[in-house]
């Protein structure tokens, strides 16, 4: 990824805090949409699984209870001028994605950019909007509309901030114009505003409502695994390059608990639709933080790094300029490739996480403690530095839910699933 200096930025504008109270609850799916007609057979065996969600407060960086959670987009890489489409029309290999003009776009304020970068990963998002009944298609074009208003007049931004939009019915619509057009290209993607630092990387698909405590309807699932089908494909892409918005941005609640835990099976869900052997995975496909991401996941790799001695290293989730050179430094010190941007590499990251069991304490701990406390463990488990039986309770409920062997130990791949990645036994059980 080509490096640019921090002015290169768009014009999109911070947002506010808000904070939200989390029940239990238990969820399941069935294999019917909500007017319901049965969905895709073959998908729906990926979202049969019960699950419980844990009580935890988490503050959310949004605008409006209503609206979506993103802030300052960094336009990272370098943009090229394309010609644009001499009017948007639907395109024929995609016609089941509701193209802008159809959904009543407005113009964008300012030309739409492509990307010189390689897109490399999909980012879902929640929109943090109501969690409607109404799944007609009618309610589907008006949910566009609503966003790109929020987007464009209150936010400032030039467009709708994400690619595409999944509504709770399951119609798939364009989101910020030219997106499908670059869909089909399958070359370089539009430079989006979902996600600082990964808007000219990473495709951004927002779905309709808030799911902290509950879960996506049927309809949505399905419809989302078959558009991050069709990326994989036109980006050359795979199911383990699916990813969620805070693993590469602090302080938000997106895509939120009950969805993410629904990860592993939309990425394997994905896998089957490509027709992808789970033995063509990476044995462990990590978050790629880089020094344009602030998340909660750059705040465990600074946990690491402190243990590893750059005492001098805040601890905040802000991937600073003494961060890229610490992160320089540990590379060269333990015989890596120093990484373009402080991109953190499977190499990096395996290098820097070490195993953790019942005897484990200090700065390592912590850095589980603090990822539980904000995946839906803060009920049960503090940030103490002393693996305590909670946290190793909790350490096994992730493992189960990445098809891990739930020893409770911390190891690379327990590592790697709790950062956000993708670890092949996930894909293969």
């Amino acid at each position: 990824m080509a490096a640019q200096s921090p002015d290169q930025l768009s014009g999109d504008k911070a947002v506010g805090e808000e904070t939200r109270e989390l029940r239990l609850v238990s969820v399941s799916f069935a294999a019917y949409s909500p007017t319901g007609r049965p969905l895709d057979p073959g998908l729906s065996t990926y979202f049969g699984v019960p699950m419980v969600m844990h009580e935890h407060e988490v503050d959310r960086r949004t605008l409006f209870r209503v609206g979506l959670g993103t802030a300052v987009a960094a336009v990272v890489g370098t943009e090229v001028a394309f010609p644009a489409a001499a009017g948007a029309t639907p395109l024929p290999q995609f016609p089941w994605i509701i193209d802008c003009d159809t959904w009543g776009a407005r113009p964008p304020a300012s030309p739409i950019q492509i990307t010189g970068n390689t897109t490399n990963k999909i980012i879902l998002h929640h929109m943090d909007f109501p969690n409607v009944t109404d799944y007609s298609r009618e309610h589907a074009m008006q949910l566009a509309r609503d966003c790109q208003d929020l987007h464009m007049d209150t936010n400032g931004w030039a467009d709708t901030g994400q690619h595409f939009t999944v509504s709770r019915g399951g119609y798939v619509l364009e989101g910020r114009h030219r997106s499908l057009e670059t869909l089909a290209a399958g070359e370089h993607q539009v430079t989006s505003a979902h996600c600082p630092g990964e808007n000219g990387n990473a495709i951004g698909i927002e779905n309709e409502g808030t799911y902290i405590t509950e879960t996506p309807p049927p309809a949505l699932l399905h419809s989302l695994v078959k558009l991050c089908t069709t990326v994989c494909r036109q980006f050359h892409l795979n199911a383990w390059d699916i990813f969620g918005h805070w693993d590469f941005r602090l302080g938000t609640d997106c895509p939120g608990i009950a969805f993410y835990r629904l990860f592993p099976q939309i990425r394997k869900g994905v896998l089957h639709s490509m027709g992808v052997s789970p033995a063509a995975a990476p044995a462990r496909r990590w978050p790629d933080i880089w020094r344009f991401v602030d998340s909660q996941v750059v705040q465990v790799a600074q946990y690491l790094l402190v243990n590893a001695g750059y005492s001098d290293l805040s601890i905040d989730g802000v991937f600073s300029t003494e961060m890229n050179t610490v992160v320089a430094d540990f590379q060269t010190s333990h015989g890596l490739a120093v990484t373009p941007d402080a991109t953190f590499d499977t190499a990096t990251w395996e290098a820097l996480a070490p195993s953790l069991d019942k005897d484990a304490s200090g700065l390592p701990v912590q850095a589980v403690q603090y990822l539980l406390t904000i995946k839906g463990y803060a009920d049960t488990v503090g940030i103490t530095g002393t693996y305590d039986h909670n946290t190793m309770k909790a350490i096994q409920d992730m493992q189960r839910l990445h098809s891990l062997h739930p020893d409770g130990r911390v190891d690379l791949s327990t590592w790697c699933a709790l950062t956000g990645g993708t670890v092949r036994e996930a894909l293969t059980h």
